[in-house]
């Protein structure tokens, strides 16, 4: 058994008068500061017609601002030795730097420039079209991203996280200036923001910093929005004659990010196809020699979640994978874990956990996620102790709670000759 040692976090919360909570750890023994401004929505916040936005505004930001050009921007953080990054997904974005404790005021003044004053100049839009646009070829130029995107589309179909974060070639194109300002001003708001930091740094300061900046960003009545996501066991077949492998995707549902079951939610993905040791990695490519790469993931939002799994393989061999996955799910619903391989599971996760929470970047990123989806903090042991109680018992239901054929979906994607697959050949 893997003995862990856990230090208490020193988190501080305080909430500006507008209600943009300011969220720090500290961490004594380091000397860099990762900060980072969240919006608590992303992609699937987004309607129809704006498919793609959130990540097309994150790249503007990066533009220009009232007060510095693109080129100031990257200057003013390279010049501390620091780094500035952005990223959106179905339900954040986040702007974020990391830099040495001394140079916080800069870092923190550069980032709150990008995401209070952006220019959304007309030359500048037109411009980062192109570059989205080459970036979504980029992407479907890879066959295993348009897996997963053929899946999701299908999987969550007609519904904001079925839609693409990139958006689509016609939404893309459609942005301008009226637009982008429209959906910045409704989305970037006080009740949309967190800002959170760890690693050498007081609690007051940041505080102080983040006063200065956003403490009259007005209100606007921000309210996100909420629906039932519902989701739909597709089965997808796209020939694309000019692959040599086939790529395969199996999902079903899985409970949502809050769920008391999460961390069996994890276990079992571990066990599934989480690691080398897993059960897929084992019997599809070590045994078998089947793949190259076959692993499993799992997507929890909000509301909903998603098991997928992933095998890249033959089209000689994409029956035999789909029949040994099926029999893994099969087992799985069947048979309790034995206890040496929950055992193992449960080390992994923990060691996972550790080792993800040693630095400031990835600690500033778990407080914003702790604060937009659960509205609390775990401290480790708590954490530690829920993987811990974790059962196979557990685990068996979820197994049978959703490996069921009538929940399983499918994508294939390859030169598939012919190739069916049916509801019986997805039985568990």
């Amino acid at each position: 058994m893997l003995e862990t040692a856990t230090i208490p976090r020193e988190i501080a919360l305080t909430r500006l008068a507008n209600g943009i909570p300011v969220l720090t750890e500290t961490m004594p023994h380091v000397r860099s500061v990762s900060v980072g401004i969240w919006i608590g929505t992303g992609s699937r916040q987004e309607r129809p017609e704006e498919s793609g936005i959130s990540h097309f505004i994150e790249h503007m930001l990066f533009k220009g601002t009232t007060a510095r050009s693109a080129e100031e921007i990257a200057r003013s953080v390279d010049s501390i030795g620091g780094n500035l990054d952005a990223f959106t997904s179905k339900e954040l974005v986040s702007y974020n730097t990391k830099v040495l404790d001394e140079h916080l005021p800069v870092a923190f003044d550069v980032l709150s420039d990008l995401v209070l004053n952006p220019m959304f100049q007309a030359e500048d839009i037109e411009k980062e079209k192109g570059v989205i646009l080459e970036e979504l070829k980029m992407e479907q130029d890879n066959p295993e991203y348009l897996a997963h995107e053929t899946f999701t589309s299908n999987f969550w179909k007609g519904q904001p996280l079925g839609r693409p974060i990139l958006g689509t070639r016609h939404t893309i194109r459609s942005f301008n200036a009226d637009r982008l300002r429209e959906f910045f001003s409704r989305i970037y708001a006080p009740g949309n923001i967190s800002i959170t930091a760890a690693g050498h740094l007081e609690h007051e300061s940041l505080v102080k910093l983040a006063r200065e900046r956003f403490d009259t960003l007005p209100v606007n009545g921000f309210v996100r929005e909420r629906g039932q996501t519902v989701s739909h066991p597709a089965i997808v077949l796209k020939n694309k004659k000019s692959l040599e492998q086939v790529h395969l995707c199996l999902g079903v549902p899985s409970y949502e990010m809050a769920h008391h079951l999460r961390f069996a939610c994890y276990a079992l993905n571990t066990l599934l196809g989480g690691g080398m040791s897993s059960r897929l990695f084992q019997n599809i490519r070590e045994k078998r020699g089947l793949a190259y790469s076959v692993f499993s993931e799992l997507s929890l939002f909000r509301d909903t979640g998603c098991l997928l799994i992933y095998a890249g393989t033959s089209i000689e061999s994409v029956r035999k994978v789909v029949d040994l996955v099926m029999g893994e799910l099969r087992i799985l619903k069947n048979e309790l874990i034995p206890e040496d391989e929950l055992r193992r599971a449960k080390d992994y996760l923990k060691g996972s956990l550790m080792l993800g929470l040693e630095s400031t970047s990835s600690r500033m990123g778990n407080l914003a996620r702790q604060e937009m989806f659960f509205d609390r903090f775990f401290s480790l042991d708590e954490l530690v102790e829920s993987i811990e109680a974790v059962t196979a018992g557990q685990i068996q239901q979820i197994a049978q709670s959703f490996f069921r054929p009538e929940c399983v979906a499918a994508t294939v994607l390859g030169n598939l000759e012919g190739l069916t697959l049916e509801r019986e050949d997805l039985a568990c």
